[in-house]
C-alpha cells in the first residue's frame, strides 16, 4: 500500500479534478507485477494502469492482489468503471485505503468486485490516503476546495513594506517551491489589489508543470486592466465581480476571461458562493496568493484551511500584514491553528499549519 500511495503521488497536478490514486498489483507470492497511477482527465485511471504495466511485463493477473489507496471507481465517466475492469482480469483480491467520498461511487465499486467474487478488504493507510485526497474530499463532501493560503513573509510576519514594496522578501527556493505548491493545485485565486499592485503572470514557470491551473481573481468592480500580465496564452481566467458592467464585462470577455457576478453584503463578492462555484467547476485544491485585505477576509469568514507561510530571516518593522484581521480583545477568539510541518527552504522556513478541526469535515 506504500507503494501504492508512492504511485498516487505521481498523479498530483496531473489527474485533476479526479482523485490522486495509486494502485500495485501483487501475484500469490506477493510479488509486485504491475504499478500504475492515475493519468490526466480523460485518460486511464490507476487500475487500469497496473493492469497494462502487468501485461506488459507478462505477467497473469489471474488469482492477484490489487492495492489500491481508493474504491476502485463503479460509474461510467470519459472511463469505464475500474471495478469491472479488475473483475475482468481476474483479480481476486483488493485491499483498499479508502470508500470513494463520491456518489456517484461510494460503496458500489466494492459491492461490485464482490459480486465477481472478489475478497475486498478497506482500511489500510486510510488517514495517509486521505491526506492524499484531501481536495477531493472537501469537494465531495463540502462542495468547497481545500483552501490553502499561501503567504512570504518577514519574521515579524510583514508580506510588504510601509509603501508596498515586497519584491523580494522570501529567497529564490522559496519561491519555485512556492511554484511547486501552484503546479498541484486545481486553481489559483488572487484579488484585484494584487493585480493592481504587482501585476503578476501567477503562472507556474519554476517548477514542472502539466498545465497552468487556472486563476481565478476576485473583483468586486470589474477594475482588471485589459493588458494585465495574467493573462496568460491558453489558462483559463475567471473574473469574479460584485458589479453589473456590460462594458466591463466584454472587455475582460474579449482578453478571454469568464466573468460572473456573484455579489454579497457591501457591495463585494461573496467570496462563499465563489468556493462553491470553484468546486462545480471540479477544483479540489484552492491556492491563493493574495494580499492582506482578501486575506483577512477568508480568514474571517472561516473559509481558509490551510496556512503555506515562507518566513525569511529578517525583521521589517511597520508594513504589510500577512492580512488585514479585526484587533481581539479576547484571545479565545483568536483564529485556532495546528502545525502540520516545518522545513528549511534554502534560508527560509516553510510553516504549514491547518485552521484547527478544518481536516475532520
Amino acid at each position: 500500500m506504500r507503494e501504492a500511495l508512492a504511485q498516487a503521488a505521481l498523479a498530483i497536478g496531473l489527474s485533476e479534478p479526479n482523485p490522486r490514486v495509486g494502485c500495485v498489483l501483487t501475484d500469490g507470492d506477493g510479488r509486485v507485477i504491475g504499478t500504475g497511477h492515475t493519468q490526466k482527465a480523460g485518460d486511464a485511471h490507476a487500475e487500469v494502469m497496473a493492469l497494462r504495466d502487468a501485461r506488459a511485463r507478462g505477467h497473469d493477473t489471474q488469482g492477484a492482489t490489487a492495492y489500491v489507496t481508493l474504491e476502485p471507481c463503479a460509474h461510467q465517466g470519459r472511463t469505464g468503471p475500474c471495478c469491472d475492469a479488475l473483475a475482468a482480469a481476474g483479480i481476486s483480491r483488493v485491499v483498499a485505503a479508502l470508500t470513494d467520498p463520491n456518489p456517484l461511487v461510494s460503496g458500489q465499486g466494492f459491492a461490485r468486485l464482490r459480486a465477481a467474487g472478489a475478497r475486498v478488504e478497506v482500511g489500510l493507510l486510510a488517514d495517509d490516503a486521505r491526506e492524499l485526497n484531501l481536495g477531493f474530499f472537501s469537494r465531495m463532501q463540502r462542495q468547497t476546495p481545500w483552501v490553502r493560503l499561501k503567504v512570504a513573509a518577514s519574521l515579524d510576519g510583514r508580506t510588504a513594506l510601509d509603501n508596498g514594496v515586497s519584491q523580494w522578501i522570501t529567497a529564490e527556493p522559496a519561491r519555485a517551491d512556492g511554484h511547486a505548491w501552484r503546479a498541484r493545485a486545481g486553481a489559483l485565486l488572487t484579488g484585484y489589489g494584487t493585480v493592481h499592485e504587482d501585476n503578476p503572470r501567477l503562472d507556474v514557470r519554476l517548477a514542472p508543470c502539466h498545465r497552468q491551473p487556472p486563476l481565478a481573481v476576485i473583483d468586486s468592480r470589474l477594475e482588471t486592466p485589459t493588458d494585465a500580465r495574467l493573462f496568460v496564452e491558453g489558462r483559463a481566467v475567471r473574473i469574479y465581480g460584485a458589479v453589473d458592467d456590460a462594458a466591463r464585462t466584454q472587455a475582460l470577455q474579449a482578453r478571454g476571461a469568464s466573468v460572473h457576478r456573484l455579489p454579497g453584503p457591501g457591495g463585494k463578492v461573496d467570496l462563499g458562493a465563489v468556493l462553491r462555484d470553484l468546486a462545480a467547476q471540479g477544483v479540489n485544491e484552492l491556492h491563493v496568493e493574495a494580499g492582506h485585505k482578501l486575506n483577512g477576509s477568508l480568514l474571517r469568514e472561516g473559509l481558509v484551511d490551510e496556512l503555506l507561510v515562507y518566513l525569511a530571516p529578517m525583521l521589517i518593522g511597520p508594513g504589510r500584514a500577512m492580512a488585514a484581521l479585526e484587533p481581539l480583545t479576547q484571545l479565545d477568539r483568536a483564529i485556532g491553528l495546528e502545525f502540520v510541518s516545518s522545513a528549511m527552504v534554502g534560508p527560509d522556513l516553510r510553516l504549514i499549519a491547518r485552521v484547527r478541526g478544518q481536516s475532520r469535515f
